[in-house]
């Protein structure tokens, strides 16, 4: 073989061998692409894709039904009692009868108690205080192990929630849930709903719900 022969059969295996890394290089590329592709088609169809930060809790405790109170009267301790906010959102309060607390503050709902007691003349400047000593359940559903009803707690997260319903199952999307809530909002204003992450504070009434994962 001459030496011409020799430098074009080297040529064409170069040019082959280019062409294989060409194909390797695509090849490569193309898998990448299609998982790129995958994972934000995954990420569009996410039950909180598209939803907004559930806006923290307001600090500005407004009343509901479930919610425990103390009422303390300073002027006359024999009307001072505990009482549950009913379905109805009122209290049954002694010498005056129903009473709406849903959607009042603890300061709002003494104000209306000293007024109601004032006007009918049934005390004579009255003082009253109230206080929140048990808070309205949360309610944990979707993939944990017990979903339901669970009794708040100052300082409650979507984890340790979670970890009251007994964790969560092996379906579940452990990184984000979404939640509904009521906490500040006036009695006829509509519930928030938002994404919420592990670390995020809850607050009392809360509709948490833990989402399946695709795969």
């Amino acid at each position: 073989m001459s030496s011409t022969d020799l430098r074009a059969e080297k040529k064409t295996r170069e040019m082959k061998k280019k062409g294989w890394l060409k194909q390797a290089e695509i090849g490569t590329l193309g898998r990448f692409l299609c998982y790129g592709f995958l994972c934000s088609g995954l990420m569009a169809c996410s039950p909180t894709h598209g939803l907004a930060p559930l806006p923290p809790a307001t600090g500005f405790y407004r009343l509901g039904a479930g919610d425990q109170i103390r009422v303390l009267t300073y002027n006359d301790p024999q009307l001072s009692n505990t009482f549950t906010v009913g379905d109805v959102g009122t209290i049954a309060f002694p010498l005056i009868g129903a009473v709406k607390a849903a959607g009042e503050t603890s300061q709002g709902l003494a104000s209306e108690l000293s007024n109601a007691l004032s006007s009918r003349g049934l005390l004579h400047n009255p003082s009253i205080s109230v206080e929140v000593t048990q808070y309205r359940p949360i309610f944990i559903l979707g993939e944990v192990s017990r979903p339901g009803q669970y009794q708040y707690l100052p300082g409650m997260t979507m984890q340790s929630a979670v970890a009251l319903a007994g964790g969560y199952t092996y379906r579940a999307i452990k990184d984000t849930a979404s939640a509904e809530r009521t906490e500040g909002l006036k009695e006829n204003q509509q519930p928030v709903t938002g994404k919420i992450k592990p670390d995020t504070l809850l607050a009392p009434g809360d509709v948490v719900t833990v989402y399946e994962r695709y795969f």
